[in-house]
């Protein structure tokens, strides 16, 4: 009997030790509370379309691209007007700095005048006629006092002489782009007045070949050559 009693003991503190066993086994197994994470790392991929994937995030190229190009228009943009240059109107600019820079025999990077260059070309070839002021047919007077008034904002007298008068005298070799150059090709006093360019060109109305430029040494402009004049 008591041998019986002693094995039932045995077998129950065997069966309990065993329990404990398992119950601390399952007490560190804590894997199934945690979060399971998996790396890819951090490197981008583009994918179709310049769909640009990083851990986390997705960012579409074409529009990192586009604000790049604004903001690089956005700092060469000179025109004051708030307005970056469009592609037509840079290549327009190249494309009459080219066209001037033959007429004027210098270096194109030179001519950065575009408002000059634009009206310039916009008047181009007009033909002259006494008295004249408009597209049609205009005078040597009246197209200084276009060119000064659009592109200097200088109001003009109608005549070459009124014009001469109010200048302050200039000598031939310290003239720059927007001094008048004045001649006298007839009679007595001023008779013709033209706007000074760069390497010794003027833009002006003649009566041969309406509006064009010429060259102060030229064998029929330099004898008559009177003065250079800038607003006092």
């Amino acid at each position: 009997m008591k041998r019986k009693l002693y094995i039932n003991l045995l077998v129950a503190v065997l069966m309990m030790s065993s329990c404990n066993t398992v119950r601390n086994l399952v007490n560190k197994d804590n894997s199934t509370q945690k979060t399971v994470t998996k790396v890819y790392g951090t490197e981008k991929r583009e994918f179709i379309n310049g769909i640009e994937v990083t851990l986390g995030t997705v960012t579409t190229t074409k529009h990192k691209t586009s604000s790049s190009a604004t903001t690089t228009k956005n700092k060469t943009n000179n025109s004051g007007n708030g307005n970056p240059p469009t592609k037509a109107e840079l290549e327009k600019a190249s494309w009459l700095q080219l066209k001037y820079a033959i007429v004027m025999d210098m270096p194109a990077e030179e001519l950065t005048n575009i408002p000059l260059l634009e009206l310039m070309d916009k008047w181009w070839g007009t033909r002259y006629c006494i008295g004249g002021s408009t597209m049609n047919c205009i005078d040597c007077s009246a197209f200084t006092q276009v060119i000064m008034k659009e592109i200097y904002n200088i109001q003009l007298p109608r005549t070459s002489q009124e014009q001469f008068n109010i200048m302050q005298p200039i000598p031939i070799d310290e003239l720059q782009e927007g001094d008048l150059v004045f001649f006298n090709t007839g009679g007595r006093g001023i008779s013709h007045v033209g706007v000074y360019m760069q390497n010794n060109k003027f833009l002006h109305a003649s009566t041969s070949q309406g509006v064009t430029i010429s060259d102060l040494n030229d064998k029929y402009w330099n004898p008559k050559f009177r003065g250079g004049g800038r607003m006092r």
